[in-house]
């Protein structure tokens, strides 16, 4: 378990930031303005509450220079609050951290490797050849599959799936339920009928990676699906074969990425967003929520599609309007082609 009393002098340390207030006050825990009691941490990160600065009893709060002018409250003064905040959070983080040493009814191949100071769950599998690095946690039920290997400081959720391999850095997070290296949709069609194509790739994942519940990543066809370092994917993603992902990109939860699709580094793909395969995505490119990528994205830049949402009534009157388009179109290129064989007839007769 992660510190859970600091005073905040040594807060102000960690984060090498302004002190403002009584240095000597405990620290045990991290909440928001409206929520914090006089031992607890807050910050201002958005300026629609700083209204709350009044009123909170937080012991106190991360602010900017500017939020602390008028603030008669303890305060650590840093450039970002909320990034001072991500970074203390891990000092209160309650998440158990087991012991090393492997549960008695795991069940582990005799050819693996599994690293002294790695902790290995209940009813864990790990199969032939797979290897294990210093410092990870298998939570119960987890699979590593033959010939995976898991780098150091690796946190697996229980009941997460690697099949067989299966590469991935160090200090990756893994959710419970997760899906790596499963097997592409790939398939040739014969009169009709569909035969599978063997899914002969593995799955490469950086460091430092994040993946959220329930997500899938499918290995390749032929040559492994890449997840660079740094990226963070939410819940219930789907990841299809080859895809390639770079670094520090970042994807919100139902994002479905088609097959041999390569996404950049340093982007932000959004809630349920959705990519036909075989399209490159350049680097820093942000696409907003619900948009249905169905092209390559060659500059950086900001990316939407569909429309936003409305009241029903003013929705059916503009889906009316969106069917009588085409119709719409044809009329316009009729007037258009009639108006230019007008012009030149009233142009001659004007001259003479």
């Amino acid at each position: 378990m992660a510190d859970t009393r600091l005073s905040l002098s040594q807060l102000a340390e960690v984060l090498d930031a302004r002190l403002v207030g009584d240095g000597s006050l405990p620290i045990t825990g991290l909440s928001t303005l409206a929520d914090a009691g006089p031992d607890q941490l807050s910050f201002l990160a958005n300026a629609q509450y700083r209204k709350l600065l009044a009123t909170t009893r937080a012991a106190a709060v991360l602010l900017r220079e500017a939020d602390a002018e008028g603030f008669g409250g303890n305060a650590l003064i840093v450039s970002d609050p909320y990034l001072a905040y991500a970074r203390l959070s891990h000092r209160f983080d309650p998440k158990p951290r087991p012991a090393a040493g492997i549960h008695p009814t795991a069940v582990v191949a005799d050819d693996a490797t599994v690293h002294p100071e790695a902790s290995v769950g209940p009813f864990v599998v790990i199969e032939a050849q797979a290897e294990v690095g210093a410092g990870v946690t298998l939570g119960a039920h987890c699979h590593v599959g033959a010939r995976s290997r898991i780098g150091q400081g690796g946190w697996l959720a229980p009941r997460v799936t690697l099949y067989h391999d299966v590469r991935i850095g160090a200090g990756v997070v893994i959710q419970s339920g997760a899906v790596i290296g499963s097997e592409g949709f790939g398939f040739a069609n014969s009169g009709g009928r569909w035969e599978k194509i063997a899914q002969i790739g593995g799955v490469t994942i950086g460091d430092d990676v994040e993946i959220g519940a329930n997500t899938a990543i499918d290995r390749g066809a032929l040559a492994d699906t890449v997840i660079g370092n740094g990226v963070k994917l939410d819940n219930q993603i789907q990841i299809a074969h080859n895809v390639q992902i770079g670094d520090h990109t970042a994807m919100a939860a139902c994002v479905g990425i088609s097959g041999s699709t390569r996404i950049g580094s340093h982007c932000m793909i959004a809630g349920g967003v959705g990519m036909v395969g075989h399209i490159e995505v350049c680097d820093n490119v942000f696409v907003s929520g619900m948009t249905m990528v169905t092209r390559s994205i060659t500059e950086p830049g900001a990316y939407s599609s569909g429309t936003a949402m409305q009241p029903a009534a003013e929705w059916r009157k503009s889906a009316a309007r969106i069917r009588q388009l085409d119709s719409l179109a044809k009329r316009v290129q009729q007037m258009e082609k009639q108006l230019a064989a007008v012009t030149p007839a009233a142009q001659d007769s004007s001259e003479s």
